[in-house]
């Protein structure tokens, strides 16, 4: 193994891939907005912005990855029994956030019905928001806080998590035949939504997002595995990540063709974390990546009050830029007060018996 690939092998997260959360993160801040901002947005750019959803693809994939680096070997060494922990740990991770968005939330709508205004929430729905499974196929539209669909199938993702560690170990199998199923898994993709009616990868979420989440995270797994095999000949998987290229440019709609390019994307910042010029994971970029679940929970329903407040003001770039920094405020503020200070005081409820208070690795975990 290469010096690179020995320094590599010792870490539980890579710097890269936390900070292409947090672009990615920001790609769908700007998708969202980006119809108020078509003032003064050329076409080009808004047509750019318009496929921002698929940076919530990218997320599950990143999130295959990243659990497989980090649980595949406690999972598999630890049984039966490691599965708890490591579910208590990743309800810390995702789940107080949520319940506090999903709070301001309630708050936001009750503010609205109190002045009169039109709220449309489904309030028989937020026991299912409450319990994280909001997106499994039992709602028909998004509802609250719209961003959180995706947490929900993460949710759903982490419960099967460590019955597929305990049924294969992806590593055992040769290159080819993980390339060949992270294809079939994107065809498989292709064939759901095709199923339901839809041409791109976010046509109706609350009953094909489960899917999406499901498989997506699967395909990150086994990325994960084919990176542990070929990290030390980086110049050979470079070479290979760009075979699945040859598909894509044969086919023809985005439901296919996006997830292998995602899936090539993520490989290749993998391949690539740790060389010597690496933007990614530049401590901006790295720190964007380590706010980037509050920056994707927080956004939507900021986005919902700017507008109410500057209502009949045509949204200015100066007003867009003000929202973006209100994001990036707000982002920081949940952050330090309180996803990472209620991970690390769930962790350390869930882990009584270690001898010192748990170390929270937000990125890797």
């Amino acid at each position: 193994m290469s010096g690179k690939g020995q320094a590599l092998a010792g870490r539980g997260d890579l710097p890269a891939l936390t900070g292409i959360r947090g672009i990615a993160a920001w790609y769908v801040v700007l998708y969202h907005a980006r119809i108020s901002a078509g003032a003064f947005l050329p076409e080009p750019v808004q047509a750019l912005l318009g496929r921002g959803y698929l940076a919530v693809d990218l997320f599950f994939m990143l999130s295959g990855f990243v659990l497989w680096l980090n649980y595949v070997d406690r999972l598999r060494t630890g049984g039966i029994a490691a599965f708890p922990g490591f579910l208590a740990r990743r309800i810390a991770r995702i789940w107080p956030l949520h319940i506090v968005m999903l709070g301001a939330a309630i708050a936001f709508t009750s503010l609205l019905l109190a002045l009169g205004k039109p709220a449309d929430e489904p309030w028989g729905q937020l026991p299912l928001h409450i319990l994280l499974v909001h997106n499994w196929g039992f709602t028909d539209r998004l509802a609250w806080n719209d961003p959180s669909w995706s947490i929900s199938g993460e949710f759903a993702a982490y419960l099967l998590f460590p019955l597929l560690t305990a049924a294969i170990d992806w590593r055992r199998l040769p290159a080819w035949a993980l390339i060949l199923l992270v294809t079939g898994l994107a065809m498989l993709l292709h064939l759901v939504m095709k199923a339901g009616g839809g041409s791109v990868l976010d046509h109706d979420v609350p009953h094909l997002g489960i899917f999406r989440a499901l498989i997506e995270f699967a395909i990150g797994t086994m990325l994960c595995a084919l990176w542990t095999q070929w990290r030390a000949g980086y110049r050979r998987g470079f070479l290979a990540a760009l075979l699945p290229l040859g598909l894509v440019a044969a086919t023809p709609g985005e439901t296919l063709a996006a997830p292998l390019l995602l899936a090539t994307l993520l490989f290749l910042v993998a391949l690539g974390a740790g060389a010597r010029f690496d933007p990614l994971a530049s401590r901006p970029i790295h720190y964007l990546g380590l706010i980037s679940y509050s920056t994707y929970l927080v956004h939507f329903l900021l986005f919902r009050l700017f507008k109410i407040v500057f209502v009949g003001t045509a949204l200015t770039p100066a007003l867009f830029g003000l929202y973006l920094l209100l994001t990036l405020a707000a982002s920081i503020i949940l952050f330090h007060g309180v996803e990472r200070p209620a991970q690390r005081a769930l962790c350390n409820i869930f882990d009584r018996r270690a001898r010192r208070p748990v170390s929270v690795a937000i990125a890797a975990e």
